[in-house]
């Protein structure tokens, strides 16, 4: 299979072309070419020997995530991760910049490629200075510079929060805040929507709804899966329920641990985390925005490769819910912009695509016993034979939202009446 060829296009040329840098700079050094500030290309550094072929040359850093890529021989890029290729350092800085921050309309990558470390508008400088003397220097790139200036700062930035938060599974368990007030933040502009495969999604639903169900506190749990840089789909496997109290820190380092293990053994990726509002409605808090970035830009910057971060909040007890089924909501982040680092980022739905199994996993149901038998002795275990509405009670309830994402399979409903029989022995 030949390598998908990313062509330039209408962003580029509105980005490598503004003002009056479409004035002609006319050669004086004999070779009697005609360039606008655009027509200086890879191609035109590779023959005049400013650059040279290579392997890992090129590099991008945005938002702290790191992209590198060949250099070829007609100018062109290929991207490392991928072997997609692309036709100029803006085609390429733009790709990559929208894995990251889908609200990006330019990738200015003149200023964001890196050729050995220097920035590729500086190679442009120097081939100016070499071969148009006269050239005006004010039209190479000061737009380029002063946007890469402010992602330089927004990388700064985030880096320095990345090193003044804990590294690892438990950053969410131990920073929690239940003596904070929850304010669901309104969705008046949503970004461009994510699309997830979420296969056994079912399974992860059930089991993420059953461990919010069973405490009147905040609970929180990570999700196992894969991401496929070919097809950039991601796709849920399996849920990791932390059975811990979220404030408990010698616990969550145990926890955090057992997780790794169950992910390394299962040949899985941390792919996202999930936590409950357990009386609020499934929407994100401005601290659940800020956990979320924290985590999108922690994996991110885990590797050379892209790998997204999905996070997913779910609403047990709230009374808004329509029906007896919790809320279930799977969103991400989209960063603030680089001229205003400070500002929150903005939640986005994520669009999803659900794929039903025919059963449940044993070890799906063995997590759920384990769940039972620690919230058994539990202070704010949820008492499931108290009435959620006048003619339904709590363990109803359960049974409802849970038939909502489980498998029509006979024997799945008989073991999960075993569950609820253990539920009902609690009290």
């Amino acid at each position: 299979i030949s390598p998908q060829v990313v062509e330039d296009g209408a962003e580029e040329d509105e980005e490598e072309l503004s003002g009056g840098e479409e004035a002609d700079l006319r050669s004086s050094s004999g070779r009697g070419s005609l360039l606008t500030r655009r027509g200086i290309t890879l191609r035109v550094l590779l023959k005049d020997g400013l650059v040279e072929p290579g392997d890992g040359v090129l590099a991008i850093h945005y938002l702290g995530k790191n992209f590198v890529g060949d250099l070829l021989t007609d100018g062109k890029i290929r991207w490392v991760e991928t072997g997609q290729i692309f036709n100029s350092p803006s085609a390429w800085a733009t790709h990559c910049k929208r894995l990251v921050n889908p609200a990006k309309k330019s990738g200015c990558g003149w200023a964001s490629v890196r050729y050995r470390g220097q920035k590729l508008v500086q190679y442009k400088t120097t081939w100016l200075h070499k071969y148009q003397p006269s050239a005006d220097m004010s039209l190479v790139s000061e737009e380029d510079e002063d946007e890469e200036e402010e992602e330089g700062k927004t990388a700064i930035q985030a880096d320095e929060k990345n090193k003044n938060t804990k590294p690892g599974l438990n950053d969410v368990m131990v920073s929690r805040r239940a003596d904070r007030e929850r304010v669901p933040v309104r969705y008046c502009t949503l970004g461009v929507r994510d699309t997830t495969s979420l296969g056994n999604y079912n399974q992860v639903c059930v089991l993420q709804d059953f461990h919010c169900h069973l405490t009147t506190s905040e609970v929180v749990g990570y999700l196992g899966g894969r991401w496929d840089t070919n097809t950039q789909l991601l796709t849920v496997l399996r849920a990791f329920p932390c059975r811990t109290r979220l404030a408990d820190r010698e616990a969550a380092s145990a926890v955090e641990e057992e997780i790794c293990q169950n992910l390394f053994m299962r040949g899985l990726s941390l792919v996202g985390w999930y936590h409950s509002h357990p009386r609020g409605p499934a929407l994100p808090s401005l601290q659940d925005i800020d956990s979320q970035m924290d985590h999108q830009l922690r994996l991110q910057g885990s590797n050379n490769g892209f790998q997204p971060c999905l996070g997913v909040i779910c609403g047990p007890y709230y009374h808004g819910n329509q029906g007896v089924a919790s809320t279930i909501t799977p969103f991400w982040v989209v960063p603030p912009p680089e001229q205003r680092p400070n500002d929150y980022g903005i939640p986005v739905a994520v669009e999803v695509t659900y794929v039903q199994d025919n059963f449940l996993t044993s070890d799906v149901l063995n997590e759920m016993m384990l769940l039972v038998d620690y919230y058994k002795s539990a202070p704010d275990l949820v008492q499931f034979n108290q009435y959620w509405c006048p003619e339904t009670t709590i363990m109803d309830k359960i049974k409802g939202s849970l038939s909502c994402h489980a498998p029509k399979d006979q024997a799945y409903s008989q073991i999960l009446e075993h569950v609820y029989s253990q539920l009902n022995s609690m009290h």
